[in-house]
Parts: structure tokens; sequence; C-alpha cells
């Protein structure tokens, strides 16, 4: 039995591939694993929301959503907008450890970053994992900026007395430009560890055989990959130095 906590650094950095990698590794090995979000934001009840993806990536078919609202914004905001109660996530953490007791590895993917708020109380995904004592697997993106988002994150981490599973770079640019290359080494410093992993941009629309594939080489050993992140430091980071 095992839970683990997917968050970003932000919107949009790629948690819902990420999640997908490690529920396509998880169920490879033939792990019996669900993956859950428990609030989907920015999507109406007839459209196709984040564990839909994951479906299409995996085939797997353990998923479960506990709250969704239309509007496009952070949970406890998107249900005052809809006038609907708030999910309470207390009361998430119970059917969690309860679908945990018959899993292998269950998957919490959040909305956001560790401080998005899901009620008007304030309670968040570092509350969550709070409750449930499950590690955090940070997702990140690449880019420029990316640094400040990530040593804030990993900050909130260590405040709340969280562990940190590790940090991805969820969405790998096919042509990384300096930035990205030379962010590499300065996310490591900041995780005081290598990276867990990176999955390559446009890995969200591959058929579920090759996104196996690039699960496995684009996550590190303890989620069931290849991804040695000396070989992909050494990579990409010639040429970052001044001659």
């Amino acid at each position: 039995m095992s839970v683990l906590i997917v968050s970003g650094t932000d919107t949009g950095v790629g948690k819902t591939v990420v999640t997908a990698a490690v529920a396509a590794l998880a169920a490879a090995r033939g792990a019996t694993v669900a993956a859950i979000k428990p609030v989907q934001t920015g999507v109406a009840a007839d459209e196709l929301g984040d564990l839909d993806a994951v479906r299409a990536l995996t085939g797997v078919g353990d998923l479960h959503e506990y709250a969704r609202y239309p509007d496009p914004l952070s949970p406890a905001a998107a249900a005052r907008h809809a006038q609907r109660p708030a999910l309470e996530l207390a009361a998430a953490a119970e059917r969690i450890r309860e679908l945990a007791e018959r899993r292998r590895l269950v998957i919490v993917e959040g909305a956001g970053g560790l401080l998005v708020r899901y009620d008007e109380e304030g309670t968040t995904i570092a509350d969550l994992a709070r409750m449930l004592h499950a590690p955090v697997l940070v997702v990140c993106r690449a880019d420029l900026g990316t640094l400040n988002h990530t040593a804030l994150t990993l900050e909130v981490l260590a405040s709340h007395g969280l562990d940190l599973a590790g940090v991805v770079i969820g969405s790998w640019p096919d042509q990384p430009d300096l930035a990205c290359r030379s962010n590499i080494r300065d996310l490591e410093t900041l995780a005081a560890r290598p990276l867990t992993g990176a999955l390559p941009s446009g890995a969200g629309g591959l058929h579920p055989a090759e996104f196996l594939l690039v699960a496995r080489s684009g996550l590190a050993p303890a989620f069931g990959g290849t991804f040695v992140p000396a070989d992909f430091r050494r990579r990409h980071q010639r040429g970052t130095k001044p001659e």
C-alpha cells in the first residue's frame, strides 16, 4: 500500500502526463494502481477531464474524481462561483486511505500547486499530503522562471514537513534553449538530489504502447523507469558554459 501525491510548481506543467507515466509503469509491473483527481476544474460535466487522459495513455481504469466544477479556477473559487459545496479534503483523505488498503499504489494528482486553496478555510494539497503521510512528486517546467517556482514549492514542502519523492520536468522541449539546459543543474541543486525524470514535450498525445516506452525512459528506477540523470545532464548541458 502506497500513496503518492503529484503536485506542480504551477498550472500546465505536465502533472497529468507525469501521473499517467507513473501509473503506466506501475501497471506494467503488474501492480494494482488507482489514480485520483480530487477536484477537476475548468471542465463541464459532459467533457473529458484529466483522468480521461490518464485512461487514454495507460489503459488504467481504476480512476476516481470526487468533485468537478466548470470554471477554470482554483477548486475553492470554482466551487464558490458554481454556488456548490467545496470538496472536504479530510473526507477525501478517508476515501483515499480506503482505496489504498486494496491497491499497491494510489496516485493523487492535485490542482495547480501545493498551496492552491480547495475550500474557504484554505485547505490545500499540502494539507492532504500531510493527512495521508504521503510523499510528493514535484512536476516543474523546464524554461525560464522555473527555478523560482520550484524553489518556492520545495520550501513549502519543507515547511509542512513533507517528504519529496523527486522533481520531474513535465515537458522537455525538442529543442531546449540555453535556459532549459542551464536549469537542469540548478533544479538539482535546489532539490539537493538528481532529477527524477524528464518527459518529452508531446508525450500526452502518444499511443499507449509508445507512451509506456517514453514513461520508462523518462522516469527514474524508483518509479520503474530507466532515466539516468547524469546521462540526461551530460547530453543537454553541452554548450552551457563559456569556452
